[in-house]
């Protein structure tokens, strides 16, 4: 596949695009009166929603090209990858703060990175680690200042850990979604529609037993800013953000396409000070610092940077 040139409508929307992905690590901190999981279930009942209605007018090709393996592909990255990996950011950013949990989700692109480092075209350990090392030293500060300063909830060690959950999580999805698309029958704007609609099935056999409870202890009054913010993340990072980032893949050279990872990181960072109305620490700082420097550093030794970060963007 050959490079495209640079262009500003490109760049545009990739920064568009990473942009509308970072309202996913502000959103559950909005709501903190529903668990990471509940919320994860609202936002996928919303956009699982949206997928189903864009997939009927495909459905009658779509079904001929779907095999079996496609059918247990879609069910687990869905499961794992879309309302695991959600639902565990969700009890991250509650627990141990925005900042935290964004840094160590943001180490994605080097987890995927190394994970892929056999491939053809990949890059090796010995020229990786040095953005692993800034990366990790990031997230060690991070960490010790989500535990002893700036954590939201009673529990900052479990939100570390639910936020190194989702790293694994949505680390494995990429790898893994990226390898079947280039085995399916299927394109790669109807897997998304595919992957979105199973999502919101999942959603909906699971609303019964995380949201029953609440329905039957709220008002209907209660639901409104849950169900706007649900909805807002399902149009701005999911609909919004995924034809912001198509248009960005059609327009930009393959060795930028893993930058809107780290746009998508600012802004999260952005929102989340905003919404805290405050400044990042020093630490914090430091750790924004260093893990920046790293996935810049992963992206750039990428001369043919391979599909795995720039399938990313699908499923925020």
């Amino acid at each position: 596949m050959n490079e495209r040139g640079v262009s500003a409508g490109g760049v545009g929307y990739g920064v568009a695009a990473g942009l509308c992905w970072g309202v996913i690590f502000l959103a559950p901190a909005l709501v903190p009166d529903l668990s990471g999981a509940q919320f994860a279930v609202l936002r996928f009942l919303c956009y699982g929603g949206v997928s189903l209605v864009l997939l009927v007018p495909r459905w009658q090709r779509l079904r001929s090209q779907l095999t079996r393996v496609d059918g247990r592909r879609l069910f687990w990255l869905s499961l794992i990858g879309n309302l695991g990996y959600y639902a565990l950011v969700g009890a991250g950013v509650q627990q141990a703060g925005v900042a935290a949990t964004t840094l160590i989700v943001g180490l994605i692109p080097l987890l995927v990175a190394l994970a892929g480092r056999a491939d053809a075209g990949a890059v090796g350990f010995t020229r990786l680690w040095p953005s692993l090392g800034c990366a990790l030293l990031g997230v060690g500060l991070i960490s010790y200042e989500a535990l002893t300063v700036t954590a939201l909830g009673a529990q900052p060690a479990l939100g570390l850990l639910c936020a190194g959950g989702a790293l694994l999580a949505w680390s494995w999805f990429a790898v893994v979604n990226t390898r079947h698309l280039g085995k399916t029958l299927v394109g790669s704007h109807d897997w998304a529609l595919l992957l979105g609609g199973m999502s919101g099935l999942q959603a909906l056999l699971a609303a019964p037993f995380l949201l029953g409870p609440e329905l039957l202890v709220r008002t209907p009054q209660a639901w409104v800013q849950p169900l706007l913010v649900a909805a807002g993340v399902a149009l701005l990072a999911s609909v919004v953000g995924g034809f912001c980032w198509n248009q960005a893949s059609r327009r930009l050279p393959l060795t930028l396409s893993g930058q809107a990872i780290v746009i998508e990181t600012l802004s999260s960072l952005l929102y989340g000070f905003l919404w805290q109305w405050r400044w990042p620490t020093l630490l914090e700082a430091l750790a924004i610092g260093l893990l920046i420097m790293g996935v810049l550093w992963c992206l750039r030794c990428h001369q043919q940077p391979t599909p795995l970060v720039a399938s990313t963007g699908a499923g925020a």
